[in-house]
């Protein structure tokens, strides 16, 4: 079975990955385009609990270190 560019498997035939595609349009399946979903919820479960524990000045500090590292590269 061929695999796309994410290497996620896909149908090597045009009807059957029309189907596919509309399986998924429907919610019929479900794709992931994640390994592991459950790290991304965890990882937003996160985000959410340091937003409520850091102040509004925290945050900014936090990503205005986060831009300098990324415009240094």
């Amino acid at each position: 079975m061929p695999r796309g560019p994410q290497g996620q498997k896909r149908p090597a035939d045009a009807i059957g990955n029309a189907v596919k595609v509309a399986r998924i349009a429907t919610g019929e399946i479900e794709e992931t385009t994640l390994k592991q979903p459950a790290k991304r919820k965890s990882g937003l479960a996160g985000a959410k609990a340091r937003q409520i524990n850091t102040t509004a000045k925290e945050r900014s500090e936090i990503a205005k270190l986060a831009a300098e590292k990324r415009w240094k590269q």
